[in-house]
């Protein structure tokens, strides 16, 4: 399976490279068949001679003259070499114009072409065709690395694997038209058929799983592990995708990181979002810096979303974030404040608080319950250190701990008030008792007083 729009122009070129290969190797092999009189090995080819060389084949090993344990086995195979020492060839055409040392070549026109490139392998028909100067290659199976020429340490395993690469470097595909259209790009490694199959000037990309990157065609620094992963990624840059179909859809998103199967399987061109979770953010398509921990997410920018949260019962600590995003509980340790000073009339500032009842919008709280609570722009007149700001400086909400601080401040005056008043009031009823204990008191003293000057009684006889 090949990526739609990449699809027939790869087809194309893989048909057109079989039907005209062959073809072109016959012609080269013609033209020297007609050669005559080249200095030959004496006596004629036919199996070991000096210096560790073994040459089986017309014109097999045709021009050497100093080179020492070379193996060429089949038609004009090693035909140029004269110098070059321990080169393997076998097939007809294989390391037909070499003359540098350590390459070994099996099948018909591998590395035909090559001249001054060492160190290299070709394994399978026209495997390694092109190569000229490149050093350290290997390319087992048909066609592998035929279009090279100059590209260095490149490894291609698989038919058609990095067949167009001519100057690439550091390249590894493993699989059948692993990336087959690589021209230019470096330090690619694909695993996998059709592994970054459409790949040209990418550099950094690592693909493992079939159909891995297989769009993609500029885009760098992209790891892709599962079937599918990155599929329709094109000049997206930096992005990494483990699982099947991860990140399935992006073209032209950066730095995404997806985990899991199916993780952002919509993203299109949104960067900079996390998913974690099987068909974890899904949601997403074109927002940027979205967190998706097992959940579909949402379609919005600069936003969080965690699974298995939302009415859970948890324990008797709530978990607060910072404005660098930083999760943890709310301390209050002595340890971790300083400026400590008590907040006496500052919290006065809570009279002229407007309390109203909302609701959220839909795409804030899609339930759309009625709340209470403060305006934070309302709440900014009154204390801006009572209201927090979002990364671009505006007002995102009002710090309810704060105000809960301040209500306790002006509780505790008011108890303090209400205590003090209660004493007062005691004192002055005690006071008043006192003197209504004097007053009695003294009433009482002067009722006997009275009670003692009344003049006695005196009988009257009354005949």
């Amino acid at each position: 399976m090949y990526p739609s729009g990449e699809k027939k122009g790869t087809m194309n070129r893989m048909i057109q490279l079989k039907r005209t290969a062959p073809v072109f190797l016959v012609v080269i092999l013609l033209c020297f068949g007609v050669l005559q009189g080249v200095q030959a090995v004496v006596p004629p080819p036919d199996g070991g001679y000096p210096n560790f060389t073994t040459a089986e084949g017309t014109k097999a090993l045709q021009s050497l003259t100093t080179g020492s344990a070379n193996t060429a086995v089949g038609w004009f195979s090693l035909f140029s070499n004269a110098g070059g020492s321990f080169n393997t060839a076998t097939g007809a055409g294989a390391l037909l114009f070499n003359t540098a040392d350590d390459n070994t070549a099996f099948g018909a026109a591998a590395l035909l072409f090559n001249t001054t490139g060492i160190n290299n392998t070709a394994v399978g028909t026209t495997a390694l065709l092109h190569n000229t100067i490149a050093e350290e290659n290997t390319a087992t199976g048909a066609f592998a690395l035929s279009s090279n020429t100059e590209g260095d340490f490149n490894t291609a395993t698989g038919a058609f694997a990095l067949s167009f690469n001519t100057t690439g470097v550091r390249n590894t595909a493993m699989g059948d038209s692993a990336l087959f259209s690589n021209t230019t790009g470096d330090q690619n490694t694909a695993t996998g058929n059709a592994a970054l199959v459409v790949n040209a000037t990418g550099g950094g990309n690592t693909a493992t799983g079939y159909n891995a990157l297989s769009s993609n065609t500029t885009g760098s620094s992209n790891t892709a592990t599962g079937v599918q992963a990155l599929l329709h990624n094109t000049i997206g840059n930096n992005n990494a995708a483990n699982g099947l179909n991860a990140l399935f859809s992006n073209t032209s998103g950066i730095a995404n990181t997806a985990m899991g199967n199916q993780t952002l399987q919509s993203n299109t061109t949104g960067s900079l979002n996390t998913a974690l979770g099987s068909g974890a953010g899904n949601s997403v398509t074109t927002a940027d810096n979205v967190i998706a921990i097992g959940t579909h997410g949402v379609n919005v920018s600069d936003s969080c979303y965690i699974g298995n949260i939302w009415n859970q019962p948890g324990g008797s600590q709530a978990v607060y974030v910072n404005s660098e995003g930083k999760l943890g509980a709310q301390v209050s340790s002595l340890r971790f404040k300083d400026e400590i000073k008590p907040m006496e009339q500052t919290s006065e500032v809570i009279y002229g608080l407007k309390p109203v009842s909302f609701r959220y919008k839909r795409e804030i709280e899609p339930t759309r319950p009625v709340g209470f609570g403060l305006i934070a722009e309302d709440v900014e007149k009154i204390s801006a250190d009572l209201v927090t700001r979002g990364g671009d400086g505006k007002v995102n909400s009002v710090r309810h701990d704060a105000v809960n601080a301040m209500l306790l401040n002006e509780f505790l005056k008011e108890h303090r008030k209400v205590e003090q008043l209660t004493k007062d009031f005691q004192a002055t009823v005690a006071q008043l008792t006192a003197r209504l204990d004097e007053q009695a008191a003294q009433i009482q003293k002067v009722s006997a007083q009275l009670e003692a000057s009344k003049p006695a009684p005196q009988v009257v006889n009354n005949p």
